[in-house]
C-alpha cells in the first residue's frame, strides 16, 4: 500500500481511460449496462462542467476514485447539490478516499451557496452506507422510478 497522499483534482482530458475503468466499475456494481458511446458522452459532459461536474482522487498520479455531481433548483430552495456517482478503486477502499471526494463536493456546494447536498444508494450497499452513516444523515426516503 502506498503512503503517498491522496489528492482531489479536476477531471482532465487525459483521464478518459482511468475514468472509464472506474465508471464501468460503478455501472457494473449497479448492474447497469450502457453502450460505450454513453461513456464518451458522459465524459464530454463532465469535462465541459456545465450541467454535471466531476472530481477525481489521485494517488501516485493515478486516478483511483471519481465523483460526479450537479446543482439544481427546487420549489423550496434556490440551489441543491446532488452527488450522483461515487466510486473508488476496489483495492483502495477503506482508506478515506470516498470521504475525501464527498468532502470536496461539499466544499463546491458551500462555495456555490447550495442549501443541501444529498445522494442515493441501494439499501443493501452496506459498505457505502457505513461511510454515509458517519458523514451524513439518513432521512428515510425511498426512491421510485417511473418508466418513460
Amino acid at each position: 500500500m502506498s503512503t503517498t497522499p491522496i489528492t482531489i483534482d479536476a477531471l482532465q482530458p487525459g483521464d478518459r481511460a482511468a475514468w472509464g475503468v472506474l465508471a464501468h466499475g460503478y455501472k457494473a456494481f449497479y448492474k447497469t449496462d450502457i453502450p460505450e458511446s454513453d461513456y464518451d458522452a458522459a465524459f464530454a459532459r463532465l469535462l465541459a462542467g456545465r450541467e454535471v461536474q466531476a472530481w477525481v482522487a489521485r494517488r501516485d498520479g493515478q486516478v483511483v476514485g471519481i465523483v460526479h455531481y450537479l446543482f439544481h433548483a427546487s420549489a423550496w430552495m434556490a440551489d441543491a447539490c446532488y452527488l450522483q456517482d461515487l466510486f473508488v478503486s476496489e483495492q483502495l477502499r477503506g482508506q478515506g478516499i470516498a470521504a475525501a471526494l464527498i468532502e470536496r463536493v461539499a466544499q463546491s456546494a458551500r462555495q456555490r451557496g447550495a442549501s443541501r447536498l444529498y445522494w442515493l444508494t441501494q439499501d443493501d450497499n452496506a459498505r457505502a452506507r457505513a461511510l454515509y452513516d458517519r458523514v451524513a444523515q439518513y432521512k428515510g426516503f425511498i426512491r421510485y422510478d417511473f418508466p418513460l
